[in-house]
């Protein structure tokens, strides 16, 4: 059997990802070595960078910033931003040990100085007494009643696509959670389900009453990120 043979055979009758039988997946332009432990980055999160980027030149017009990515998986976000902007001082955090390990080979072969802590969502964080600029994550947020194709549930680690019953337990865990590590002038960056507008900004306005909430459709016209930008907490 040919190498192309058995590589379709894996895709065909396996049904395992593209991106596990070749190793990696590209994000941003880069190069990013996934696997079973980590998601594979997807498009729609390209875009969530693209607004982090965007964001900042409005909120901090090109003074250095600390950004934490929380949920890093395999880094693609934390490394794309830390490659993108030299003014980022970038800070991942994730609860899985594997997942680290992909992220650190990650930034150490794409040349991203980014720091990584090992630790429950918020936890190493505040512990750390660190502070930030500016929060992004794109949490699992997939509710657990929710059908997932095989290839994507058999493959890619189940603790990083499930987010509660309706999706929306990991927003409530950062944002109850946010202003133990924001400095007081902060953006907070998510990337979500499209069915979840209307809750993201409910929960936005709950734990944030003084900032500004923005929803934005993704490429598709979907409802995929909301922003949060705080003058001051």
């Amino acid at each position: 059997m040919t190498i192309f043979e058995e590589a379709t055979s894996k895709y065909l009758e396996q049904r395992i990802p593209v991106q596990h039988i070749i190793g990696y997946s590209y994000f941003y332009g880069y190069q990013m070595k996934v696997n079973s432990q980590v998601l594979i980055p997807r498009p729609e999160t390209e875009e969530l960078v693209s607004y982090v980027l965007q964001t900042y030149d409005q909120v901090f017009q090109d003074a250095a910033v600390d950004v934490v990515d929380i949920g890093t998986g395999s880094g693609a976000i934390a490394i794309a931003l830390a490659k993108e902007e030299p003014h980022f001082s970038v800070v991942a955090t994730d609860i899985s040990h594997e997942a680290l390990v992909v992220a650190k080979e990650n930034a150490r072969r794409n040349e991203a100085k980014v720091s990584f802590l090992e630790g429950d969502m918020m936890e190493p964080l505040i512990s750390q007494q660190l502070r930030f600029d500016i929060l992004v994550s794109n949490p699992p947020y997939i509710p657990e009643d929710e059908y997932v194709e095989d290839m994507v549930k058999k493959n890619e680690p189940n603790v990083a696509l499930f987010g509660g019953v309706d999706g929306m337990h990991f927003y409530e865990i950062i944002l109850s959670q946010a202003h133990h590590i924001l400095k007081e002038k902060n953006i907070i960056l998510f990337e979500h389900s499209h069915s979840k507008k209307k809750k993201m900004i409910a929960l936005a306005n709950r734990y944030f009453p003084n900032g500004k909430v923005e929803v934005i459709q993704d490429l598709n016209g979907k409802d995929r990120f909301t922003i949060i930008v705080n003058e001051k907490i």
